[in-house]
């Protein structure tokens, strides 16, 4: 009988920036729409702030993971680079390397020495790469894959509060974005956990915790202040 497992490894990398991208775009278009609406009643200011708040977040986002799942791949791709050339200069070395990395997984001198030679002889550097370097396919670094979904998740996020901000009389505002920017933080939380296979509380509770100190705190500040910040 074929025994058939489910696992989310592979959604690691575009899972990670997708909910980082979501959970920036509410929590600091949110904080921005409430800090400015805390000083200004104007809808067309509040509004205006949060349309750029949402591009300039939505591009920064893109550029900051592109730029550092691209240093990941950098760093990557020099140590298979490094390995390939080691695996080419001094392969016996290498192989009793890779072997003394199954010894302390549990396997015998013997076995691990066979496993090695028979892994070597199929694919030497991907045997490396995956159990010397950490280094496999399915959590490979992948750049553009990042910078796109931190972006759209970013805009999607931005918009929620936006769109609150949007259908609310000004008066309440600061009141109603604040509350269901945390119901969509909640959301959040417990639908990424819920993808990544994760229990739900935990997630939930640490999202919208500090997304209550962030909107609190740039509220104080536009009170305060009395302009946008």
């Amino acid at each position: 009988m074929k025994h058939n497992e489910t696992h989310r490894t592979d959604r690691i990398g575009w899972l990670r920036a997708a909910v980082l991208g979501a959970n920036d775009g509410i929590l600091s278009t949110a904080s921005l729409v409430v800090g400015v609406a805390a000083a200004d009643t104007n809808r067309e200011h509040i509004l205006l702030a949060g349309v750029a708040g949402l591009v300039a977040g939505a591009m920064s986002m893109a550029a900051g993971e592109f730029v550092s799942v691209s240093s990941q791949a950098d760093a990557e791709n020099a140590d298979l680079a490094q390995e390939r050339e080691e695996l080419a200069m001094m392969p016996e070395a290498e192989l009793e390397e890779l072997a003394a990395i199954y010894v302390t997984r549990g396997l015998d001198e013997s076995l691990a020495k066979q496993v090695a030679t028979q892994l070597t002889e199929f694919d030497a550097l991907g045997a490396h790469a995956r159990d010397e370097l950490g280094i496999s396919e399915l959590t490979v670094a992948r750049p553009v894959q990042a910078a796109l979904a931190s972006a759209a998740s970013f805009g999607v996020g931005a918009a929620l509060p936006l769109a609150t901000a949007f259908l609310t009389p000004v008066a309440a505002i600061p009141w109603s974005v604040s509350i269901l920017s945390l119901l969509f933080l909640g959301l959040l939380g417990g639908l990424s956990a819920a993808t990544g296979g994760a229990p739900l509380a935990k997630p939930i509770i640490r999202v919208t915790f500090w997304g209550a100190i962030a909107m609190l705190a740039t509220a104080v500040i536009g009170r305060i202040f009395g302009v946008s910040v």
